[in-house]
């Protein structure tokens, strides 16, 4: 599949998942914008970040109040995503799920062991 397909997946995947939500869940949501990207860039590399990242949680969290923190984006990494789900279209859809809702969880100010408990790793 190519990037924009994948992207364009992705966005329908993520709508979807926001129309299913609860209006409160679905506000909070709708407080942190969606950057896909096809894997890290070399500057995230660079941070230390591993290159099968599937997805990532940057800036201020709705916890934390800090206010030198960027501001809160939920970036996923689609060729990455879609070199887990070995290129089968539903398991895309399905990985693009489960990384947004990791990654929306974090916003939210879950750790990590919060996210597992929830089967979200």
């Amino acid at each position: 599949m190519k990037y924009r397909q994948k992207e364009r997946t992705a966005r329908a995947a993520v709508a979807a998942l926001l129309a299913e939500m609860p209006a409160e869940l679905r506000e909070r949501a709708e407080e942190v914008p969606v950057v896909f990207f096809p894997r890290p860039t070399e500057e995230m590399l660079d941070e230390g970040l591993e290159e099968d990242l599937l997805g990532l949680f940057v800036g201020e969290n709705r916890i934390e109040e800090d206010p030198e923190a960027m501001p809160p984006e939920i970036l996923l990494f689609l060729d990455n995503l879609w070199d887990c789900a070995e290129g089968d279209r539903g398991a895309f859809e399905e990985e693009v799920r489960v990384t947004y809702y990791h990654e929306l969880g974090h916003y939210l100010g879950l750790e990590e062991d919060d996210l597992s408990d929830r089967g979200l790793e």
